[in-house]
């Protein structure tokens, strides 16, 4: 950065104003996610993986295609060609959330995977969406209500039959609606917290993933409880009191017993501090 360059914003504060657009863009949004997770992946790194992303949609023949053919294009040039695919063990990574390091490893969580044929297939002009399946995510091409074929990027990209689409969905087709891009991107910082909480050495990576989340223009509102209860968790007692209380009074005008309880689990954490 040469002296006359202005600092760069925080990737919290471009993830912030990246959200609030009028098109929130997928890719963006989940590579500010990755330089939120380490600085590292900023700037350059997540310049190139957009480059890569641009790359691999170059390499998909040209011209209109049916959904099948789209998923078979799809599948040999991510699946087979690049071997981006998921295993077991991916779940037990953080680099599996994240946008860079999918792209680099070509291994991840589903959803990531799926954005990842989201994104090359968006580029070279197919139509597509990801699908939130109950503990699974899926991407579908062509239109939802017509003709369309599901395909499982965990798999290579595998295209998933009607017996498979049910037994991952709990026979409810509902869940067969295209997920917009704001909910992938909370589902992935939900997946984060999830893989985060149950280790002491990972709550600031619970803290930052719910900060995000927080910063979406739709969230549930349980999670200011979610994090004043980390904050009490990492010790600080007087930042986590204040989120207790001012939760407490966004729901006392509805729920006051919960609302009561709030302010004494914040006067119990105030004491911690006598």
């Amino acid at each position: 950065m040469t002296p006359d360059q202005p600092e760069p914003e925080p990737p919290a504060e471009r993830f912030a104003a990246a959200a609030r657009d009028g098109r929130p863009d997928l890719a963006e949004l989940c590579l500010l996610i990755g330089a939120r997770a380490d600085p590292a992946l900023d700037g350059n790194a997540a310049d190139l993986a957009q480059i890569e992303l641009d790359r691999l949609a170059g390499l998909l023949p040209a011209g209109p295609h049916t959904p099948a053919a789209w998923a078979q294009a799809l599948h040999r040039v991510l699946g087979r060609g690049h071997g981006f695919h998921g295993t077991p063990a991916d779940y037990r990574r953080l680099e599996s959330s994240l946008l860079q390091e999918v792209l680099r490893r070509r291994r991840g969580l589903p959803i990531l995977l799926s954005v990842v044929w989201i994104e090359v297939a968006r580029r070279a002009g197919a139509p597509v969406y990801g699908v939130g399946l109950p503990g699974h995510f899926v991407v579908g091409i062509g239109e939802p209500d017509g003709e369309h074929v599901l395909v499982d990027p965990f798999g290579s990209g595998r295209p998933l039959s009607t017996q498979d689409a049910e037994a991952l969905a709990g026979g409810s087709t509902a869940a067969y609606a295209p997920a917009d891009p704001l909910d992938i991107i909370q589902r992935i910082l939900g997946n984060i917290r999830v893989w985060a909480a149950p280790r002491p050495e990972r709550h600031a990576v619970q803290l930052w993933a719910l900060d995000l989340t927080l910063l979406l223009p739709r969230h549930p509102a349980k999670l200011r409880y979610e994090r004043a209860k980390l904050l009490v968790t990492m010790g600080d007692f007087l930042g986590g009191a204040a989120e207790l209380d001012a939760y407490a009074e966004v729901i006392g005008a509805f729920d006051p017993e919960t609302a009561q309880s709030l302010h004494h689990q914040a006067r119990a954490a105030r004491a911690h501090l006598n």
